[in-house]
């Protein structure tokens, strides 16, 4: 407990006390996101650098304070080692091709490669896969063709989700925060201490530049911080579901691990493929921006960015805790947080149509 108050502690106030300094430095170069596209939400210059801040109180708290000492048994402390590296060297390439991006640009091309490298190191090299998906759809064990790709795939989906859900003030940083508290705390309960160190790592740089972010926000993270929380949510999912079950204390025996990491990111998740969906149906590309996604939605009902995020945040809080308080098969709980999840994603946009339609008959 005394290593993941310290990391989370640390993590903070590195965010807190780095982030003016940055802010000034990135005016200083011009490293800012000018107002003017419609989709844009901002009326003024605004950095666009703020993942520098969260992949450094990320990375430099989990650095600091990863648990060694607390790592008794020889096999997990050499599988805690390997982790380590391969978390680290991964943090760092994901980091640069972000900032790269967010300075000069990155060519989709070479970011794919960039993304394929990282999940290679990852799922080859570290062996941080998924091997069974325990039950979900009456699926057990995975052949490794199989559990490398739904790895890689895993990867690649949480990093892009949360890279297209950071358009509102504060919405990316406090999902991120939210995800990575549900994993650290059930790392925690399951006596991971390792795992549950770099999650509240990363929920403490979130906090910090939270207070940045927040709307009105002073600056963005961009895609050096997306990306960041992207990765870190990945490994902590991929690690959350490969947890072994003799070393689950019985409060958590009957939460099932798949679904509670999906619940986790529920948000970003659904709204991913919905978005995805919807552009499909309209038979554009997937990756074309647009302002469809449920936040757009929610402000075209005239709330504002602040209210937004709130009953996102909410909403995602409260499908963390349904998802651990349903007691049936695995497989139902998906689909009933699935559903509900969609469901309540179409109400915005069905009670913007039904205004709309009353503004439409009232001027007739």
């Amino acid at each position: 407990m005394v290593y993941i108050l310290l990391c989370f502690a640390t993590a903070l106030i590195v965010g807190v006390l780095s982030t003016p300094a940055l802010i000034k430095v990135a005016y200083l170069k011009r490293l800012v996101d000018e107002p003017g596209e419609e989709r844009k939400l901002h009326f003024r210059r605004v950095p666009t650098i703020g993942g520098i801040i969260i992949f450094a109180g990320t990375l430099f708290s989990y650095l600091m304070w990863y648990p060694f000492a607390e790592i008794e048994e020889i096999g997990q402390l050499g599988r805690a080692l390997k982790d380590f590296q391969y978390i680290g060297a991964t943090m760092l390439i994901i980091f640069f091709i972000g900032v790269k991006d967010d300075i000069i640009g990155t060519a989709p091309v070479k970011k794919l490669i960039g993304h394929l490298i990282v999940a290679f190191i990852l799922v080859i090299m570290g062996d941080i896969r998924i091997t069974s998906m325990y039950g979900i759809f009456g699926i057990e064990a995975l052949p490794e063709w199989g559990s490398i790709m739904l790895s890689v795939l895993t990867y690649t989906v949480i990093v892009n989700a949360i890279n297209l859900i950071d358009g509102l003030d504060g919405l990316a940083g406090g999902v991120g925060t939210i995800a990575s508290v549900a994993m650290g705390v059930w790392f925690y309960l399951a006596g991971g201490v390792e795992h549950a160190v770099l999650a509240f790592a990363l929920a403490g740089s979130l906090i910090g530049f939270l207070v940045y972010n927040f709307s009105p926000a002073k600056i963005f993270m961009g895609d050096s911080g997306s990306l960041t929380i992207g990765l870190v949510l990945s490994v902590l999912s991929i690690k959350l579901i490969e947890y072994p079950v003799d070393r689950l204390p019985n409060e958590l025996l009957n939460v099932s691990r798949p679904v509670f990491a999906m619940a986790a990111l529920v948000y970003p998740l659904t709204d991913t493929f919905r978005i995805f969906l919807y552009r499909v149906i309209r038979g554009v590309s997937p990756f074309t921006a647009d302002r469809n996604h449920l936040h757009h939605k929610l402000l075209d009902l005239g709330l504002d960015q602040r209210k937004t995020v709130l009953i996102i945040y909410i909403t995602s809080i409260f499908l963390i805790l349904l998802s651990t308080s349903i007691r049936l098969e695995p497989s139902l709980v998906l689909i009933i947080m699935v559903a509900l999840a969609l469901t309540i994603s179409q109400v915005p946009g069905f009670l913007f149509m039904i205004r709309q339609r009353k503004k439409n008959q009232q001027k007739e």
